[in-house]
This record gives structure tokens, C-alpha cells and sequence, in this order.
């Protein structure tokens, strides 16, 4: 699966997951401190790591600041993980294969509707 992160005008970021968008802020955070204490790390180590205050990592864990593409490079390099690992969502797979089969489940329920009603519109002109 390729992940391409986008930061946008607002400040906030986005991850694209194969051809599906998604706002990853919330994600962002939670895999942020989620990282970050398993690594053994205050805000404030974490803050010396990666050269800022450690105020600014502070509201970064509130959603209140949002780094820039730099500082989240950064950020990863210091918590030794891969950028696209702060903005996967713990509990993306097991609800995305739940999405992805009801999504087939209506597709398929509009293939066979369309088909259906394509055969009894011929049959009727006949």
C-alpha cells in the first residue's frame, strides 16, 4: 500500500491510502504520543530531539499547533519510525476490510439492480 501525506492550507494534514483521503490530525496525535511514550520520551526530550520548544510539541499533542512536513520528518527520524506511521490509523484494518465489503456488497446490489432492470426493460419491448 503506498501513502503520500499532504499538508494543506489550513495547517492540517492529509494522507492518501491507495486512492482514499483522509483527514489524519486526530490520527497524527494519537500516533504521536502513542510513539513517543513507547520510545521512552517526554514532550520535552522529544522537544530537544527534534530542536523545538518543548511548548510547540505540547500543543502539538492538543491539536492546537500543527507541525510542518520538516518538523514531522523530524519527529520520525527521532521516534526511529517511518513519516506514514504517525498518520495510520491503529484501527484502519479491521474497518476498512468492514468498509471495503459493505462497499462491494452495495456495488454488487447496483450491478445486479442496473442488469435486472436492463433485461426486464429489453424483454418489455419485445
Amino acid at each position: 500500500m503506498q501513502y503520500i501525506v499532504c499538508q494543506i492550507k489550513t495547517g492540517g494534514y492529509y494522507y492518501f491510502e491507495g486512492n482514499k483521503m483522509v483527514c489524519s490530525q486526530s490520527i497524527f496525535v494519537q500516533n504521536l504520543r502513542k510513539y513517543r511514550r513507547k520510545k521512552g520520551l517526554s514532550q520535552a526530550q522529544l522537544a530537544e530531539k527534534v530542536n523545538v520548544s518543548t511548548h510547540h510539541i505540547g500543543m502539538i499533542e492538543l491539536s492546537r499547533n500543527n507541525p510542518t512536513l520538516e518538523l514531522v520528518e523530524r519527529i520520525a527520524e527521532a521516534l526511529n519510525i517511518k513519516i506514514y506511521e504517525l498518520f495510520i490509523d491503529p484501527l484502519s484494518p479491521k474497518e476498512d476490510f468492514v468498509l471495503l465489503r459493505q462497499m462491494i456488497k452495495e456495488d454488487m446490489k447496483l450491478l445486479l439492480d442496473e442488469t435486472l432492470e436492463k433485461a426486464l426493460s429489453s424483454q418489455c419491448k419485445r
